[in-house]
């Protein structure tokens, strides 16, 4: 705070007290004239900066030609506005505003300096000015602060929504509220927490998200962080680059989805295939939920058992005559390599071999990889006890009378 000193004399004090109105006019012709952001408000918001500017110019003359022993600037200058001025007004343009204001007050004032006092009214504007500033950099802090705490909320009342499947209408209004409502091609990444706390996490993804141009929310749940990633263009390699502020453990990515409101499928896979993935050991870091099928379906996952059936049973039953499912399931279930595969089947080894080069384009998995082949494996077995669709009964005709 400014503190005593050698003042200007009681003429120069005077004489700058009876110029207060015509300062707080000038200041406000010279923002007019310097500053298109300030041109370009509405007229409300334009009367609360210049009121602003005004308290401020007023505030420096009681100061100035009182004690000088404190400066209640925050008081003084910032109260005669809303806080939600900090919302239209940048600290940038605050701060545009306390230099023109510090201008115009050293150039007018300099005029009215009585001989001899004109250094001591320089630094007496030198010393306000630096009062007024750090005062704007503390509204705007606690402005931040307070925003920073409502996004969070708003931000882990979305990430649960997404959980919980609820797209409903108070989601999308929280998700638009934190510049959601347009975000495409999301998916979401579970993970484990990590030891260093879960503010620090959360931080932490955002400035990683942030680098790499893509949306995070994140929120943690317990043991596991849940990162909702929008803006995604290969959703592994960016669970690889956010992966490093997880905890030990599998990093899970969900499907890509078209947008937020279809993020609960993704989320779902994404956190069936961490609970999961501790089935499969050697799982790469991070891995997709949709290379869990097995793993999921072990635990209950229904609809990972039906994604086995439908990706793999039912493309084998249908593709070459059920050769296809013929084979794999010899293959699989009799573990007899390619001779004795070939032997069962009664065919060439070389059409065991171009079987197996056929499944692998038709279903994406090579059963001579064995977490392949046990996925297959599994599938198989869910499709032979899968119930047969439903055979849809005719609607009789109508009796003519």
């Amino acid at each position: 705070m400014p503190t005593s000193r050698s003042r200007p004399s009681a003429a120069t004090r005077r004489r700058v007290e009876r110029a207060a109105g015509d300062l707080g006019a000038a200041a406000v012709q010279q923002m007019e004239a310097s500053h298109g952001w300030y041109r370009a408000l509405p007229p409300e918001e334009r009367s609360w900066v210049g009121l602003v500017a005004q308290a401020g110019i007023r505030s420096f003359i009681e100061w100035f030609t009182g004690s000088q022993d404190q400066a209640h600037v925050t008081a003084d200058v910032f109260g005669t506005a809303p806080r939600e001025l900090t919302r239209s007004i940048s600290l940038g343009q605050t701060l545009d505003l306390v230099r023109t204001v510090v201008d115009v007050v050293e150039r007018e004032s300099m005029g009215l300096a009585a001989g001899g006092d004109e250094v001591k009214v320089r630094e007496a504007v030198l010393l306000y000015s630096r009062e007024i500033a750090f005062s704007a950099a503390e509204v705007y802090a606690h402005a931040a602060e307070a925003r920073g705490a409502w996004d969070a909320r708003l931000e882990a009342l979305v990430v649960d929504a997404v959980i919980r499947g609820e797209a409903d209408d108070s989601m999308q209004s929280r998700a638009s509220a934190l510049g959601w409502g347009t975000t495409s091609d999301v998916c979401v990444i579970v993970g484990s927490t990590p030891s260093t706390g879960a503010a620090q996490v959360v931080d932490q993804l955002h400035r990683s998200a942030k680098r790499f141009g893509v949306e995070v929310l994140v929120a943690i749940h317990g043991r596991r962080v849940v990162c909702i990633v929008g803006q995604v263009s290969d959703a592994l390699v960016t669970a690889s680059h956010l992966g490093d502020h997880f905890g030990d453990g599998p990093i899970v990515v969900g499907p890509v989805v078209p947008h937020l409101y279809a993020a609960g499928r993704s989320a779902r896979a994404a956190l069936s295939g961490h609970t999961a993935a501790h089935a499969w050991p050697k799982a790469p870091r991070p891995v997709r939920s949709d290379d869990l099928l097995a793993e999921r379906a072990l635990l209950g996952d229904l609809p990972a058992r039906a994604s086995l059936v439908s990706r793999v049973y039912a493309p084998l039953s249908a593709s070459g005559g059920g050769n296809l499912l013929e084979t794999a399931a010899a293959y699989l279930d009799g573990g007899l390599g390619l001779e004795g595969t070939a032997r069962e089947l009664f065919v060439h080894t070389n059409t065991v071999r171009y079987r197996l080069a056929k499944i692998a384009d038709t279903i994406g998995y090579d059963l001579t990889d064995p977490h392949d082949a046990q996925t297959v494996r599994l599938a198989l077995a869910y499709g032979r006890v899968a119930p047969e669709p439903a055979q849809r009964v005719p609607r009789p005709a109508p009796r003519e009378l």
